[in-house]
């Protein structure tokens, strides 16, 4: 396995079971937040072939990854680990602004994981250098986290997959938009899509003041 299960394997000697989350979403003005918390099966090697085994050499941060890469780390993800993804609305990304969104998400998946799986010892790893605020068990941030932590890196990537497909989808609903291709971020074919159409039930308001106004 690579250095990221490493970190891992170094981090549970202390802490017991490790639970990694992130997001995917931050950034774009349009679709949902998408966050996820994961955290590996004990014993999961054994429920894996010698293919899959070798593709989770390459488990990094999602953003890494060619989406061909990505979706194939999915599909092996998401049979050998216990994970949740919660997912935040436009509407409530404006009310209550992206960070305390992204709070809520991770807190929620990490809970949503912890009653699942009920550890005896644990610490959750939260991507980045802000702790969630109203987690009141044990946390720690990494920064850059989802290149360091394997099962940050796995949630990255369930997020990730997750929200690609779900932007796809929403691509041929809202074709005027294109977001298939720019998956809601702010590309300039977007923006005079935007200028163009108006923005959608779909859009983050609060991040297009400087375009609608």
């Amino acid at each position: 396995m690579n250095s990221l299960f490493k970190f891992d394997e170094e981090m549970s000697k202390e802490f017991g079971t490790i639970i990694g989350t992130d997001e995917a979403g931050r950034g774009p003005a349009a679709g949902d937040l998408y966050v996820c918390a994961y955290c590996f099966k004990k014993e999961f090697r054994t429920s894996l072939s010698e293919d899959e085994l070798e593709t989770l050499k390459i488990l990094n941060d999602s953003k890494k990854l060619s989406e061909k890469k990505r979706k194939e780390l999915y599909k092996i993800l998401i049979k050998c680990g216990h994970f949740k993804v919660g997912t935040i609305k436009p509407e409530i990304i404006d009310k209550i602004n992206i960070l305390q969104a992204v709070y809520i998400g991770m807190q929620t998946s990490a809970e949503r994981v912890i009653e699942d799986i009920n550890p005896e010892k644990f610490i959750l790893l939260v991507d980045g250098n802000r702790r969630l605020p109203n987690f009141k068990q044990t946390q720690q941030t990494i920064i850059k986290g989802d290149s360091k932590s394997a099962t940050i890196a796995a949630a990255s990537i369930i997020a990730k997959v997750s929200r690609d497909n779900y932007m796809e989808k929403l691509s041929e609903k809202y074709p005027e938009y294109n977001f298939k291709k720019n998956k809601g971020y702010l590309t300039a074919e977007h923006i005079q899509a935007i200028k163009k159409v108006g923005a959608s039930d779909v859009h983050r308001l609060s991040f297009l003041k400087n375009i609608l106004n």
